[in-house]
């Protein structure tokens, strides 16, 4: 039986559905809660990628520093110190959740409360009601071109989490886009930026440039909010990274397998940049692309692969039974750029047997495996309707197990 919102899809654009079923839906869970957020001090967390690694460390600081703090991602929800796998894919929760912790945070004592915002639960109205005290916008990179259709609408969604706000958090690159804000605004920046690394020098545990991006911008957080630096930068220096962020599967074979839920251009290019500088030996990248989405990047992913990792394995993400499609179109980009099939771009449908194939057919001792895309989501969606339960991590350990026989019945 098709839902409501399914429903109305066949009828309506999606700016009257926002109108007619989202706002109505969040409107009613404030009643529900009875406005929760009203008593909080509420930091708001949105960008294309590093949302949720720079919730947890907006989080973190926080924490160190004593205060009373909650906070809600989309991998996890830490409330009053009572910690929740929230499990949501790849999107903000539903107005009704956003409040019912919200709630839970209020009557637990929090002063604080940290949540991570997309552009789809800006547009659809989830956090109607909400009275974001500082917006972060850590980056705005191609992606969900699907829904947005245009750069200009994705961009302008996003800003939607400033208006109002006292302190707004944006990436330097964003300065010249934000328009007239009525709060005051910070940057940040590796290289430029009220905050950059020239001037500050962290020195975190987690790899990669884009994470010291995250890092600098959760220090502006934490200036704006009054919390010494000292204790803010070295939060920042223990943080070690969340589940299925850059996260290193260990090994006996002398190969390093990193598994990562880089699913946009920017973030594979990122990732790979990253773990190349650690690679003694070759760069081997597993990923794919997801069906029903942002058509563009599927092309753009195969030819950021095809010029930073030495042999690519496209394989399922979440196709929702356009497979076949999305393999040929990122095949397509890595081939722009010199690729060769079955020499370094390999096709295998299976992600299970990818992962396998990469560890026990491609990788030496020395070589780095990527593999991005899934990271901490616990399903895939293959044909359109149904979620089946996933782990990359299981499907990494099997893998090591050397019984690759057992991959074809698991």
């Amino acid at each position: 039986m098709e839902t409501v919102k399914e429903l109305l899809k066949n009828i309506f654009p999606q700016e009257k559905i926002n109108t007619i079923y989202h706002l109505p839906v969040a409107i009613l869970a404030n009643v529900i809660y009875g406005f929760p957020t009203r008593g909080l001090k509420v930091i708001g967390i949105t960008g294309t990628d590093g949302k949720t690694t720079t919730t947890n460390m907006v989080y973190q600081i926080l924490k160190a520093a004593g205060k009373k703090v909650s906070m809600v991602s989309t991998i996890n929800a830490m409330v009053a110190g009572k910690p929740y796998d929230t499990g949501f894919h790849v999107t903000s929760p539903d107005p009704f959740t956003v409040q019912k912790f919200a709630r839970e945070a209020f009557n637990r004592g929090s002063e604080y409360l940290v949540l991570e915002v997309t552009s789809h639960g800006l547009d659809q109205f989830r956090f109607w009601g909400i009275r974001f005290e500082i917006g972060v916008i850590t980056n705005v990179t191609h992606e969900h071109l699907d829904y947005h259709r245009t750069y200009k609408n994705y961009l302008a969604d996003k800003l939607k989490l400033l208006k109002g706000v006292k302190f707004a958090i944006i990436n330097q690159n964003l300065k010249n886009h934000t328009g007239k804000l009525a709060g005051k605004i910070m940057t940040f920046g590796f290289q430029r930026g009220d905050f950059n690394q020239q001037d500050i020098k962290l020195n975190l545990k987690i790899t990669g440039e884009y994470n010291l991006e995250n890092a600098l911008c959760s220090l502006a957080t934490a200036f704006v909010l009054g919390i010494d630096k000292t204790i803010a930068q070295k939060a920042l220096e223990n943080f070690k990274n969340v589940k299925g962020r850059m996260e290193e599967i260990e090994n006996n074979r002398n190969i390093k397998i990193v598994v990562d839920f880089a699913h946009t251009p920017n973030a594979l290019e990122q990732a790979l940049k990253s773990l190349r500088k650690k690679t003694k030996g070759r760069l081997i990248a597993v990923f794919g692309s997801a069906g029903k989405r942002d058509i563009e990047k599927r092309s753009l992913m195969g030819q950021i692969a095809g010029k930073l990792a030495d042999i690519s394995v496209i394989t399922a993400e979440d196709p929702r039974g356009e497979l076949d499609l999305i393999n040929k179109q990122i095949a397509d980009g890595a081939k722009k750029v010199g690729g060769v099939m079955d020499k370094n771009i390999f096709v295998l449908k299976d992600r299970k047997k990818a992962i396998d194939f990469a560890i026990n057919n491609l990788a030496k001792a020395g070589d780095t495996i990527g593999i991005f895309g899934k990271g901490h989501e616990a399903s895939m969606n293959l044909d359109g309707k149904i979620e089946t339960s996933w782990s990359e991590k299981e499907a990494v350990e099997l893998a090591l197990s050397g019984f690759t026989a057992a991959v074809k019945s698991w």
